[in-house]
């Protein structure tokens, strides 16, 4: 069973950054896009970013696509979100996600989650 488990979260001041990781384990994720989404108190998940197995596709949610930008090492299993410029409006949980093709369309596989907090 494959096990995702992000890291690198935590409290940043506005304008700040954060790297994000996300390291899967118990499995291969060959053809897998991995990447991430977000969910902030009282509302829906959304999308943030994600990116194939190949590195080729990669998709950003329009809000972080100047400010975010995201990697993979397939060789570690570990997918990476790098934030910069970051606001307060970022803040939510951030969660990994898996999905066999090029994009996050059926998820099977989440993370738990891992927190930012951006102070203004």
């Amino acid at each position: 069973q494959v096990r995702l488990a992000e890291s690198g979260g935590g409290l940043v001041q506005a304008g700040g950054s954060l790297r994000l990781a996300c390291a899967a384990s118990g499995g291969t994720l060959n053809g897998y896009a991995m990447g991430w989404f977000r969910q902030a108190p009282g509302k829906e998940r959304e999308f943030v970013a994600s990116i194939s197995w190949s590195g080729i596709s990669i998709m950003s949610a329009d809000v972080v696509r100047a400010r975010f930008t995201i990697s993979r090492d397939n060789a570690k299993n570990t997918v990476y979100l790098q934030m910069n410029s970051l606001k307060p409006e970022d803040t939510a949980v951030y969660l990994c996600a898996a999905a066999l093709g090029n994009r996050l369309g059926a998820v099977q596989y989440w993370g738990q989650g891992t927190q930012v907090t951006v102070s203004s």
